[in-house]
């Protein structure tokens, strides 16, 4: 019977330590902090989204490095990346995950206030008018002189097989965790959901890829929390645990 007990307290100390015995050091994540140099991204009270990606983004890969993960940035400073550049990048150095950090923005000033929330995309046409302005809003630097027909045939020629569907779990996962994690300190914060949008972003990527949308830097309690540490460590610690929860499954389901 000593010794039942004492199984069962070892595993679930293991699960509240989110078991540190699983050996993680053959995984890399490839780490996109949006925008950069002249393309500031959203702009909104003298706030620039290319400076709260870098810095959510250098959490994160700091979570990442403290779990075992074999970690790579994007960029690391103030400097544009071209779309190839950022896809091959992850496909370089054969990464496992591919994660871009954005913040949001809406244009009617009067809305300011009302829209909020933290939203995980993955890539997908879709029907619905505001997850394709949104990600015309992400496009738009990455994508000048591109004819809308072009656009599509990008789009269509990597929709079809197992990157769409790992895609969407790794999104499902990583917003699910991001909320939990968020919602211990900010019980307030809204939860926008993981959808599908034709982010360009993550075409190029021949792997399960996500654009995490961090908060809307419109909205003053949001842009005000993006700049706060605390608030951006539990963001960084939510899309961890949130891979961590995606690989282990998927593990399991390749029978290792």
């Amino acid at each position: 019977m000593r010794k039942i007990l004492l199984g069962l307290a070892v595993m679930l100390f293991l699960v509240g330590c989110g078991n540190p015995g699983i050996d993680r050091s053959n995984a890399l994540v490839v780490i996109d902090a949006g925008h950069g140099g002249h393309d500031s991204g959203a702009v909104c009270a003298g706030k620039c989204e290319k400076d709260i990606v870098l810095q959510i983004a250098d959490k994160v890969a700091d979570h990442f490095r403290k779990e075992g993960y074999q970690v790579y940035l994007t960029r690391g400073n103030d400097r544009f990346l071209t779309l190839g550049e950022r896809t091959r990048i992850a496909d370089r150095k054969n990464a496992d995950l591919f994660i871009s950090i954005h913040a949001n923005a809406i244009a009617d000033r009067n809305r300011f206030e009302a829209v909020e929330g933290v939203e995980t995309y993955f890539l997908q046409k879709t029907r619905d008018a505001r997850s394709q302005r949104i990600a015309a809003k992400e496009n738009a630097a990455v994508l000048q002189g591109t004819d809308s027909l072009s656009r599509n045939v990008i789009i269509d020629s990597v929709l079809n097989g197992p990157k769409i569907i790992e895609s969407n779990k790794l999104a499902i996962d990583v917003q699910r965790n991001i909320m939990k994690n968020i919602r211990q300190g900010y019980n307030d914060a809204k939860n926008g959901g993981a959808k599908p949008a034709p982010f360009y972003v993550l075409v190029g990527a021949s792997r399960p890829s996500i654009l995490v949308e961090v908060g809307y830097i419109t909205n003053t309690k949001e842009r005000h929390r993006l700049f706060s540490s605390d608030y951006q460590k539990r963001i960084a610690k939510g899309i961890v645990k949130g891979a961590d929860h995606y690989l282990d499954n998927r593990k399991r389901e390749m029978g290792f």
